[in-house]
């Protein structure tokens, strides 16, 4: 096998991806589609998985909150049965969560944040375990965040769930490892897309000034001073589960761009 073949992933992977109708794991599952992969997508989003759905029809789509774990064991009976089995897991789904000071935040808004962005990825986890520890390539990609290595004000409750999935995904890697399973954690930066914009947006009304004046200063704390694109994390997660990969567990990478400070 030549470098250049083994910078890609093997045909007929098995994966899952949450949250993949849209943004990042969109970009992620059409990636693994293009590398010939057999892809299971969910999300809570049902026109975003009929327009994914109609735009790739080689790939199987359900409906699935990650939160809820009668969905969860839905979801993973759903790679049973369409897949035949799980090679790849990519944990993706999350949502933004409150803007505001601790004591300004409901506790309503904290709940969910934590229950998708973190719990959620325990219940795929604990479902899929078996599933991966059966495959010959089992790998697990947990996506984190920037702000899972960065302090975040005004963000607690996203920050403390994307700390964690790195310190879940460390965990796991040495509990899985003697059973083949790899797991690691993808860190993006400032991502193109619908979800940065509503963060900037509340964000600045929080600081009282422009849009534009807080997305500079995002941009400011960059080293390379521009926005991640979410193919960009899709081509991480593509070597993560290529050959070249092979022997990357334990891992929490940054694609990022270097942000320096949030």
């Amino acid at each position: 096998m030549s470098l250049m073949e083994r910078m890609r992933p093997r045909p007929g992977l098995r994966v899952l991806v949450t949250a993949g109708a849209g943004g990042i794991g969109s970009a992620i599952a059409r990636g693994f589609l293009e590398a010939g992969a057999k892809v299971l997508v969910c999300d809570v989003d049902e026109a975003a998985l009929d327009a994914f759905a109609s735009a790739y029809p080689d790939a199987s789509t359900v409906r699935a909150d990650v939160s809820l774990d009668a969905d969860v064991a839905s979801l993973v009976d759903a790679a049973t049965e369409r897949l035949g089995g799980l090679d790849v897991l990519v944990n993706n789904a999350g949502i933004a969560g409150p803007t505001g000071a601790i004591d300004e935040i409901s506790v309503e808004d904290i709940r969910r944040t934590l229950d998708v962005d973190l719990f959620g990825q325990f219940l795929v986890l604990r479902r899929a375990a078996p599933l991966l520890r059966a495959s010959p390539a089992g790998a697990v990609i947990n996506i984190s965040s920037v702000a899972g290595r960065l302090g975040y004000a005004l963000r607690t409750p996203y920050a403390a769930s994307k700390w964690g999935i790195v310190g879940l995904t460390e965990s796991l890697a040495k509990e899985m490892g003697p059973d083949g399973v790899r797991v690691n954690a993808i860190l993006p930066g400032i991502v193109r897309g619908a979800r940065i914009e509503g963060v900037i947006r509340e964000r600045a009304e929080a600081a009282g000034v422009s849009y534009e004046e807080m997305e500079a200063r995002y941009l400011a704390n960059t080293s390379l001073r521009r926005m991640v694109e979410p193919e960009d994390v899709a081509s991480m997660a593509l070597f993560l589960c290529s050959p070249a990969g092979a022997n990357v567990s334990g891992q929490a990478i940054s694609v990022c761009g270097n942000v320096e400070t949030i």
